[in-house]
């Protein structure tokens, strides 16, 4: 209609201009008048169909507004998924959890294997070194009782040389002659001279252990080319022995992973409790035996470790080591007996020996009596 309208214009200006007859431009003009207002009441009606249908739909969208679902995906709220889409992804899940199961148990089983459970010990027999040990741990308990559990007993000070992990008696055995093996190498390294560690100073690992530390000096030196000597005739005996970790000689006298129950209670240790013995000298101890000691076997009455084999360095330590030995079993039982003297010195324990004592005397004395009315004549 629009397009009419228009080519009756154009015809009707063509024709003015070119001379045609007025009346039939006046009719073109009319014809042109009416169409316009054929074309505006089109229009008029096409707008007031859009404005109804606008206001139905706007009707429809404020009751939808009010549905209580109205902005949620219908789909993902009531988890409406196909059978085999569900089905594949429980299978993957029971799957992966199935793996992740399997990876532990491994890991698990893997962590166990190389778990050290021997090591290579160089045992403290020098008493000053655990007298000042003793005395350090004494002022710690003293200051956070707690820690009582931490404490590494006296007699079972000693410098960890390295550490292996020994699953069978085979392999125990193989260690025992690797170590009976080093003896000759060690004893080349020394030369006929001593190694003289010197304990001085208090450090600790993470705050979580607490060691008292050697000297640096030549002997240490020496110590630590001991150590590899060892680690590679171990190795070459097919034994996993050492770690990826740098050797740091320390002497251990706490550490909080011998009890997990404080380690519930006590996350770290405050160094302030061992603060005056942080440069204290402890005293030397001089290198002359190497023992193979289990970690999880039970320990000597003494305190030290189980003890599967030992090297005697040097050709006049062997009367030492037999003083020495001699030594702390007597400082054992003299404990003990001093343990059984205080028990007997207290008051509770005598007024008990002394009743029992006073109703044996009482008991016999009423049997005699009794025996004695029995046999009297007039019985």
């Amino acid at each position: 209609m629009v397009e009419l309208s228009t080519t009756l214009k154009s015809t009707a200006s063509e024709a003015w201009c070119s001379g045609a007859h007025p009346k039939i431009c006046v009719c073109m003009y009319d014809l042109e008048n009416v169409l316009e207002k054929e074309i505006l009441k089109e229009n008029k009606e096409s707008t007031q169909q859009r404005k109804e249908r606008c206001a139905s739909t706007d009707s429809t969208d404020s009751l939808m507004v009010e549905m209580p679902f109205v902005n949620i995906d219908i789909e993902d709220e009531f988890a409406v998924r196909s059978t085999s889409e569900v089905n594949i992804k429980k299978k993957r899940k029971r799957t992966t959890g199935r793996e992740n199961e399997e990876d532990n148990e491994r890991k698990k089983k893997k962590k166990e294997q190389y778990r050290p459970n021997f090591f290579i010990s160089i045992p403290i027999t020098n008493s000053e070194i655990s007298g000042g040990v003793q005395a350090v741990q004494d002022t710690i308990i003293q200051k956070d009782h707690r820690l009582s559990k931490a404490m590494v007993h006296c007699g079972s000070l000693h410098v960890t040389l390295l550490v292996m992990h020994l699953s069978s008696k085979e392999e125990v055995s193989t260690a025992v002659d690797a170590l009976s093996d080093s003896k000759d190498l060690v004893e080349d390294l020394l030369k006929g001279k001593t190694v003289d560690l010197s304990f001085q100073g208090i450090d600790h690992f993470r705050n979580e252990v607490g060691f008292v530390k050697l000297a640096e000096s030549d002997h240490t030196a020496i110590l630590m080319e001991i150590a590899e000597t060892i680690k590679k005739i171990f190795q070459e005996k097919g034994i996993l022995a050492g770690g990826d970790r740098a050797f740091k000689p320390h002497l251990t006298f706490m550490k909080l992973s011998k009890s997990p129950k404080l380690r519930k209670e006590v996350k770290k240790i405050d160094p302030s409790l061992y603060e005056k013995f942080k440069s204290h000298y402890f005293g030397d101890e001089i290198l002359h035996r190497l023992d193979l000691c289990s970690m999880l076997k039970k320990k000597q009455p003494n305190g030290y470790y189980y003890c599967e084999s030992c090297v005697i360095l040097g050709k006049n330590h062997g009367a030492d080591l037999v003083k020495e030995a001699l030594h702390r079993e007597t400082q054992a039982l003299l404990s003990k007996r001093n343990q059984i003297k205080k028990l007997l010195s207290s008051p509770e324990i005598h007024m008990k020996i002394s009743k029992e004592l006073f109703e044996d005397r009482h008991n016999y004395t009423s049997k005699g009596k009794s025996c004695t009315d029995s046999g009297s004549p007039n019985a």
